[in-house]
């Protein structure tokens, strides 16, 4: 188990002092102009205390129009400066790193929230998105950099970009979704030519010692296990990452597609030359012993999310028992108050089935 607790060292940027990364997850507590709420940073600093080596924000989006939901931090104005220092701050002074995740929820975003159509790389008659053109695929390049260079400024070690789970970059890199005949879309080399330029732009316009992380899902929103193994090979490979964040709902299932049966779904990753990028994985990690089962298949990073709701100190936990697991589920809404969870969020977790106990009548 004490390999869950060294210190982590990425090819650039600070030293990590333990395995354990705060998933981003989405929490509805920030204020409707994507300024911080009061929410968000206690729920957030809280976890720092608890003892995560790395906590990743929400996912903040770098466009007024890629904004996902209600509540959600913003990173697309100069204007979040202030609560985005603050909430740096906060987190790096437990001794955690403190990453922002760099997100546009392209299609996915609610027209009810933006109050106009959203966009995608391809007209979308279920949504009523529209595809961007050219030069605005060019923009949102841009911001996603610009927001880079923001959080940057704001004090935060890092970025990642959510180029997963049916966002706008993994809405490009999908062949299901991205019916462009540009040079965006087609080819694989084409789909993902968005990611690698924003990928690019951080290196060239952001210090060289800022931590530059990736998410990719494999499954779902018309990905393929095969290409998504392409685009984390080629990211590995070319080095201008320090990490590599696979959600894979279940750190050990098997694929969806038959034709990739037979081997869990992370070792399509495990696998492969990481030329010193770091790998982490996450998906249904509620105790210690899945935590270190997650680095025994060759992860070098364990991503928690719902284990992190339930215990704000889930790393301090599995450090003074290994084999710790959670609380079972479903939980009250006054324990979850009690672990830092805002009345936005609890709101939100009503949709997961199971997590909550029913309301009395």
């Amino acid at each position: 188990m004490s390999d869950l607790f060294d210190t982590v060292r990425f090819p650039r940027g600070p030293v990590m002092p333990n395995r354990f990364v705060l998933g981003p997850l989405t929490n509805n507590q920030s204020l409707e102009d994507g300024r911080l709420g009061e929410d968000e940073f206690r729920w957030l600093t809280r976890r720092a205390a608890g003892g995560f080596g790395l906590v990743m924000t929400c996912a903040a989006h770098v466009q007024a129009q890629g904004r996902g939901w209600a509540g959600q931090l913003g990173i697309f104005s100069d204007e979040h400066l202030e609560g985005l220092s603050r909430l740096a701050a906060g987190v790096k002074a437990h001794g955690s790193l403190a990453m922002v995740q760099l997100h546009h929820a392209g299609i996915r975003a609610q027209k009810s929230v933006l109050g106009s159509a959203p966009v995608g790389p391809s007209d979308h008659a279920k949504t009523g998105a529209r595809a961007l053109g050219p030069d605005e695929v060019e923009q949102v390049a841009a911001d996603f950099v610009a927001a880079a260079r923001r959080a940057e400024r704001a004090g935060y070690d890092g970025v990642e970009l959510h180029a997963a789970h049916g966002y706008l970059i993994c809405q490009f890199l999908s062949a299901e979704l991205n019916r462009r005949t540009d040079g965006y879309g087609g080819p694989l080399e084409n789909r993902e030519r968005l990611l690698f330029d924003i990928v690019a732009g951080i290196r060239a316009q952001c210090s060289p010692g800022f931590l530059l992380a990736v998410r990719l899902s494999p499954e779902r929103f018309g990905m393929n296990p095969g290409e998504v193994r392409e685009v984390a090979r080629r990211l590995l490979a070319e080095g201008a990452i320090d990490l590599l964040d696979m959600s894979l709902w279940d750190v050990h299932k098997e694929p969806e597609l038959e034709e990739y049966g037979g081997r869990p779904l992370h070792a399509y990753f495990t696998d492969l030359e990481r030329s010193g990028v770091l790998l982490a994985v996450g998906g249904k990690v509620m105790g210690g012993t899945a935590a270190a089962r997650a680095l025994a298949t060759g992860a070098d990073l364990v991503v928690v999310g719902r284990a992190a709701i339930l215990h704000h100190d889930f790393p301090k936990r599995v450090a003074a028992d290994p084999g710790f697991e959670t609380v079972p589920l479903p939980v009250s809404r006054d324990y979850l108050r009690g672990e830092t969870v805002g009345e936005t969020f609890l709101k939100y977790l009503e949709n997961w089935k199971g997590f909550l106990e029913p309301e009395p009548e």
